[in-house]
């Protein structure tokens, strides 16, 4: 049966995209680096995203990559614990080289979030989810 799933990134270069998700708080499994993939944690359920450099993820998929700059893919979503955690990221994406496309903003009465492009043009979309003033 299925054990784990985790989700792969093609990225121009490990090591910038490492440095950048180290800055907005990230972690890495180091013991799985190689010189063209690194395993970044994200969250308390330690959720693996593989970064592989573009031309091996390539070679893995057998199909083109998607062009960030003109299309989407995926929108990756991650929670937030308070409005605050959400505005303090949203800051340290900005220090970090990241892209903020949607500001933080409250939406729908009941979840607080903004959106950004990391380095290599994936979306990544952050929420504060307040249940008590969903009706």
């Amino acid at each position: 049966m299925i054990k784990q799933i985790w989700l792969n990134l093609p990225v121009k270069e490990v090591a910038k995209s490492k440095t950048f998700f180290s800055k907005i708080g990230f972690s890495f499994n180091e013991e799985h680096d190689t010189p063209g993939s690194t395993a970044m944690i994200v969250g308390e359920g330690k959720f693996v995203v593989m970064l592989f450099e573009e031309t091996l993820f390539a070679g893995f998929t057998k199909n083109k990559l998607t062009d960030t700059q003109s299309g989407s893919e995926v929108l990756i979503s991650i929670d937030a614990e308070s409005v605050s955690e959400v505005d303090e990221l949203a800051k340290k994406v900005e220090e970090a080289g990241g892209t903020i496309f949607a500001p933080p903003a409250e939406e729908q009465g009941w979840m607080y979030g903004f959106g950004f492009a990391d380095l290599d043009g994936h979306r990544w979309n952050v929420l504060f989810m307040d249940f008590s003033k969903l009706s």
